[in-house]
């Protein structure tokens, strides 16, 4: 597949409201059956490397992402699943979040010295907007790794710093914020948000157009 081009994007929480937040709603809950049996056991339970449910609240599963080796520690790579199923993304964060996002900070900063050598100031903890499917998730990052677009600025947002904006900012920051991001032209949000042809695509997509109305004549 040839590479697409790509576009920053600016959503308002107008548009999250009237373009983005549907067409989350309208994704099957079947993309995300696999994070369910990972969080209830049914899947992946070999490879958790903590499960904190004594709170459903605050709880999550870690485990190692599957573009990790599980061996090499420049590339570690780890994943965060909260036990929560309302929160969908970076958008639905508020003030009643922190307790989960500290929970989830101060555990991660805290196992993954311990089982992997990896020190707390050596982690990048961070949350993708827009991510790849629609249960939240939080990404464990080495330092060390940084290879892929899993950290490209505009899609990632330091937990840190989300707590921050939350606690010291605004309770309700990601529903106030515009935020800003790179959207592929083959991503299916990217139709639904109108936003304006590349001119190779638009010439391309003219030149076909061409072609066919010549075909009809």
């Amino acid at each position: 597949m040839s590479p697409q081009n790509r576009h920053m994007i600016a959503e308002t929480p107008e548009i999250y409201k009237m373009v983005v937040e549907p067409y989350i709603k309208s994704t099957p809950a079947s993309r995300i059956q696999w994070v369910y049996n990972a969080l209830e056991g049914t899947a992946e339970a070999e490879r958790v490397v903590l499960r904190d449910e004594a709170d459903v609240e605050t709880g999550f599963v870690l485990l190692p992402d599957s573009k990790w080796d599980c061996k090499t520690l420049d590339t570690l790579y780890l994943q965060v699943l909260v036990l929560r199923r309302d929160i969908r993304s970076l958008r639905d964060l508020t003030r009643s979040h922190l307790p989960l996002l500290r929970n989830v900070r101060d555990r991660v900063c805290a196992v993954v010295p311990a089982k992997y050598g990896v020190q707390a100031d050596e982690l990048r903890i961070f949350i993708h907007y827009q991510p790849s499917y629609y249960h939240f998730h939080i990404h464990v990052t080495s330092m060390r790794y940084i290879a892929g677009p899993n950290i490209s600025i505009g899609q990632s947002h330091l937990l840190d710093t989300v707590i921050d904006n939350i606690e010291h900012i605004a309770g309700d920051y990601y529903q106030r914020c515009t935020l800003h991001y790179v959207l592929g032209e083959r991503h299916p949000l990217f139709e639904r948000l109108g936003v304006p042809l590349s001119a190779e695509k638009r010439e391309s997509e003219e030149t076909a157009e061409g072609k066919n109305m010549l075909g009809d004549k």
